[in-house]
């Protein structure tokens, strides 16, 4: 019989599991079955996560153009309320950046919806 040499394809598996590891504290780097076990975790976190900052932004945005609102004598609701009347179709990352560092256009958008 033809002796059959194993591993090839195990030590190619584990080798790059350990690669992903890289950067991970003590034995988690090193060793196979610590660091396969926080790769899971890592990666649950980080695609979780992914979603999670796109709900995070979007409350960010909400309360800077809520505050620059306020300056100006109008709630957030009212705001948001008046530029679907007017069929203003800006988003909430631009209007926070404009309430930041455009604000004489953010108050000319404001004075709109006013009238």
């Amino acid at each position: 019989m033809v002796r059959v040499k194993r591993g090839k394809i195990a030590h190619k598996r584990r080798k790059h599991l350990l690669e992903h590891a890289k950067g991970f504290r003590w034995g988690r780097k090193t060793k196979y079955r610590a660091a396969k076990e926080a790769l899971m975790h890592a990666w649950k976190y980080a695609y979780r996560d992914r979603r999670a900052k796109k709900r995070d932004f979007r409350k960010l945005w909400q309360v800077q153009i809520n505050a620059a609102c306020r300056q100006l004598g109008i709630s957030y609701s009212k705001f948001i309320a008046g530029l679907k009347k007017n069929k203003i179709e800006l988003d909430r990352k631009i209007l926070a950046i404009l309430a930041q560092s455009h604000p004489k256009i953010f108050e000319k958008i404001v004075e709109k919806i006013k009238q």
